[in-house]
């Protein structure tokens, strides 16, 4: 549309125009993430993760170590 047939409109008219655009806008936006979907694999959803406490960490870390010891020495006799 040209400025001046815009100019001439009510604004009923133009507020009309306006939502029908916001809608088509809408509408294709829906369209093309329908269309995406099908090329994409779906995204995973991950597990929640658990939060370890500091002294659960420290006890693992001195178990792998004590672990690593008992090879260590082993494969030193």
């Amino acid at each position: 549309m040209r400025m001046n047939e815009l100019l001439n409109l009510s604004v009923a008219k133009l507020r009309r125009m306006a939502a029908l655009k916001s809608k088509i806008e809408r509408l294709q936006s829906q369209l093309e993430a329908l269309a995406a979907n099908g090329s994409r694999k779906p995204a995973k959803r991950g597990r929640k993760r658990r939060k370890m406490s500091a002294a659960a960490r420290r006890k693992i870390s001195l178990a792998a170590k004590a672990r690593w010891a008992k090879v260590r020495a082993a494969k030193s006799k």
